[in-house]
């Protein structure tokens, strides 16, 4: 075990107890952090994706979106149709009490704060390496486990797109759950021995963003996207650090990024392409399809990037079939 391991280690009780407290200061900043990414669905860059409402279907026809602020705003729809709901419910009841609506709006909050904490515990847990129980997490949302199968889908859409992490139940037998990279990636931006948050939800932000705009976006267009998010430029963001130095140095020595001079640029101006490790660890149809389900869409609702993502995928198995062909050698006749 790392010594970054030994630091985050504690009896199981006490971590139960410390996550299911709510003043806890941890909690308070995911809470914090799971606001600023409650983003309006306005569009944050020229040519983004619109409603058809003719077909009610994204369409593409203005060019590719401003995936952040849509893609997380999305993460909230969830428990806004609850609170709608519920309200809906109550106005139409006759003979409702007027301290109803009071009772109703502090079972909303309750449940808010539970998936706060939810996501806390599940951030703990993969900073310590452990698997993840359904126990564990029943006793963690303690009073609202009547509301826990939407409380864990609303934490496990925060873990996905906030912060790149992929809930998955390994152990069905015994309700054990493990978080995972998503998309075959294989770096959290997480350094050794480091105490914080995995940053891979800002790279596949970064991904998609890249190949909605044509397979380079430019630093002006990333920062853009970025600055709806709460995250600036120069400015240390208490959950993710310092974002320059985590975009244009860190992904880019794990090569996930390349970062280059825009040619004939005066001043200079940089852009964004894809690395090689990220074209070697996860496919262009991998971050569609990401983006799509965030929607609530499907990949062909994009045209023009999905015809790319299925020319990228059929090149790669030509080129694995190539490989094969290589290594086993050309069969006899």
């Amino acid at each position: 075990m790392s010594q970054h391991q030994k630091g985050l280690g504690c009896p199981q009780d006490q971590c139960l107890q410390a996550c299911s407290e709510t003043p806890d200061l941890e909690v308070a900043q995911v809470s914090e952090a799971l606001e600023e990414t409650h983003l309006s669905s306005h569009s944050v860059m020229p040519g983004s994706l619109k409603e058809d409402p003719d077909v009610g279907k994204p369409s593409t026809s203005e060019g590719p979106w401003g995936f952040c602020s849509s893609a997380v705003a999305s993460t909230a729809t969830s428990s806004t149709e609850l609170d709608e709901g519920s309200m809906s419910q109550e106005e139409d009841s006759p003979g409702t009490s007027q301290a109803a609506p009071d009772t109703e709006n502090v079972s909303i909050d309750a449940v808010d704060s539970k998936v706060a904490m939810l996501v806390n515990f599940l951030l703990l847990k993969y900073q310590m390496k452990e698997p993840i129980t359904e126990e564990e997490m029943l006793k963690i949302v303690d009073s609202c486990q009547a509301h826990f199968p939407e409380i864990l889908v609303r934490a496990s859409e925060r873990m996905e797109i906030i912060f790149g992490l992929d809930l998955q139940k390994v152990d069905p037998a015994n309700h054990r759950y493990d978080l995972l990279i998503k998309l075959g990636l294989t770096y959290d931006g997480m350094l050794h021995g480091e105490v914080g948050v995995p940053k891979t939800g800002i790279l596949i932000l970064i991904l998609g963003l890249i190949f909605m705009k044509g397979n380079r976006a430019t630093e002006d267009e990333v920062w853009e996207v970025l600055n709806v998010t709460g995250i600036y430029s120069g400015r240390k963001h208490f959950m993710f650090g310092e974002p320059r130095k985590l975009i244009t140095e860190d992904f880019v020595k794990e090569k996930y990024l390349e970062y280059r001079q825009v040619a004939n640029t005066d001043p200079a101006q940089f852009e964004f392409l894809w690395g090689p490790r990220a074209h070697a660890e996860t496919t262009k149809m991998k971050v569609l399809e990401f983006l799509a389900k965030v929607h609530g869409t499907d990949p062909s609702s994009f045209p023009s990037q999905f015809a790319e993502a299925l020319q990228d995928e059929e090149e790669r198995a030509q080129a694995s079939s190539a490989r094969g062909l290589s290594f086993h050698g050309y069969p006899k006749f």
